[in-house]
């Protein structure tokens, strides 16, 4: 089993940063692909990125592109989510989850493992 732990949200101004953090343990984490998915109030979980296990890809929603880098440290067993300049609308509960592969994928259902959630507020 894999659990995952996030931590690092909060409420920040608008065009402000913040640096999400998902800490990974547990006997079968090892070559696991983690991404970054998000909930606003009202609406549906949605994709935000992801990191290969190999780091050699990553994929943004297009929402987030340019503004949101995903990274790891191997060592740490651990998954950032860096958010800058950001917005009101990226308002929302970020979860971390993990593949039980090392390929990067988009779709919530191609995902084993899910964190807590963490809550960010970006105020206007």
């Amino acid at each position: 089993q894999v659990q995952l732990v996030e931590s690092g949200g909060g409420l920040v101004q608008a065009g402000g940063s913040v640096r999400l953090s998902c800490a990974a343990s547990g006997r079968t984490f090892s070559r696991n692909a983690m991404g970054w998915f998000r909930q606003a109030p009202g609406k549906e979980r949605e994709f935000v990125a992801v990191i290969s296990w190999s780091d050699t890809s990553t994929v943004y929603a297009d929402s987030v592109k340019g503004r949101f880098t995903i990274s790891r440290d191997y060592a740490k067993n651990t998954a950032y989510l860096q958010m800058n300049s950001l917005k009101p609308e990226d308002t929302a509960v970020y979860y971390c989850a993990a593949r039980r592969t090392v390929q990067a994928a988009t779709r919530q259902d191609q995902y084993a493992y899910w964190g807590q959630g963490t809550q960010v507020t970006v105020s206007s």
